[in-house]
């Protein structure tokens, strides 16, 4: 069996474990600042988790030494000393970040690499990024490629229609961070909570807006092809204006630590969450104008004995898919892999990627 590294107990990292753990094919270690939260992960799969500094590469580099892939659950912040550490122990490198800085980083380490080193692999950039370049693929020239996701409460009950339902720092952190996109065949930055638009699945009302990371490595993979491209995020109609007032009025974003305590304080989690995908492609194809979509909602459930929220469960297909295909052989083998080499029919066939149907 392969020997696969875990780093990061949270609510990904657990889900990552059990379809792992279980699957009979990998034998899986993982660590934890939290060494409850290691164990509570590791109980998913009959193991037993280990506490780990996930900040100080000394016993990053300790725990990962013989591991043939390292996957990072972590937060976005700890991946370039995962990665280092991934690296030089020879193992190749499979991560979930949204964070574009972060992703540079670990873009410059896949540069000469005889392992594989895999960011971005969850759900958004992850999935979202393979059904895009799936749906865009007819298209000798692409006109317009919309990406959007959201992770929301089944039940809204506060004004803000939004639960907790993964990181809170990420999503702040996508709130603040200046957002990539293709405008008129020109990569361009433009800014979150900003070009609000309605959308509606399954008969049901939803607003989104521009937020940072979601587009992966897309837009530059893309050059040349598409016209208009971005990413935005998915909320319940009213949400934008709200957090628009917190952020840019109350100059919230120039307090990150502020702003996570207040929300971890008011906005309560929830396990009946739901994400919501929506891609949508159009261009030229056989001489007519012509538009492709994709939408679904994706809803929590139970797996294994497990409850499962719908975040847990779209994130972790996404990356345990990758690790399953590249074990395969059905991806590069060394350096930097993207979501677009992946293949959306290996893919949705994948034991993994099949939960998504």
């Amino acid at each position: 069996m392969k020997k696969i590294v875990i780093l990061g107990g949270g609510k990904i990292g657990r889900m990552v474990c059990f379809l792992l753990g279980t699957s009979g094919d990998y034998e899986v270690r993982i660590g934890d600042m939290n060494l409850d939260g290691a164990h509570a992960a590791a109980s998913t799969f009959g193991g037993t988790g280990e506490k780990v500094d996930l900040s100080n590469a000394a016993q990053v580099a300790a725990f990962v030494k013989g591991a043939w892939a390292v996957v990072s659950c972590a937060p976005f912040h700890c991946n370039p000393t995962i990665a280092t550490c991934a690296r030089e122990a020879g193992a190749h490198y499979f991560d979930l970040t949204e964070d574009v800085a972060v992703t540079k980083k670990v873009i410059e380490l896949a540069k000469g690499s005889k392992t594989a080193f895999i960011p971005q692999c969850g759900l958004a950039p992850g999935f979202i990024t393979i059904a895009a370049n799936h749906l865009a693929k007819p298209f000798a020239q692409i006109e317009s490629l919309r990406l959007r996701v959201g992770a929301l409460p089944q039940q809204p009950s506060n004004q803000l229609g939004y639960n907790l339902t993964w990181s809170t720092e990420g999503v702040i952190n996508e709130y603040i961070n200046a957002c990539e996109a293709v405008q008129g065949g020109h990569l361009v930055s433009v800014p979150a909570l900003e070009h609000l638009e309605r959308l509606i699945i399954d008969g049901i009302d939803f607003e989104a807006f521009n937020t940072s990371g979601g587009l992966g490595t897309l837009a530059e993979s893309l050059k040349g092809r598409v016209k208009n491209l971005d990413y935005k995020t998915i909320r319940f109609p009213g949400h934008c204006q709200l957090m628009r007032f917190l952020l840019q009025e109350l100059r919230m974003s120039e307090h990150r630590d502020d702003l996570r305590t207040i929300l971890e304080r008011a906005i309560p989690t929830t396990t009946e969450d739901q994400v919501v995908i929506f891609v949508s492609a159009s261009g030229m194809l056989d001489g007519r104008l012509t538009e492709r979509v994709y939408a679904k909602r994706v809803m929590a459930q139970t797996i294994g004995g497990h409850h499962w929220t719908a975040i847990q469960l779209t994130t972790a297909a996404g990356i345990t898919a990758i690790v399953d295909l590249f074990a395969q052989g059905k991806t590069p083998a060394h350096g930097l892999v993207r979501m677009e080499d992946v293949t959306w029919e290996d893919f949705m066939a994948n034991r993994f990627g099949r939960l998504y149907a």
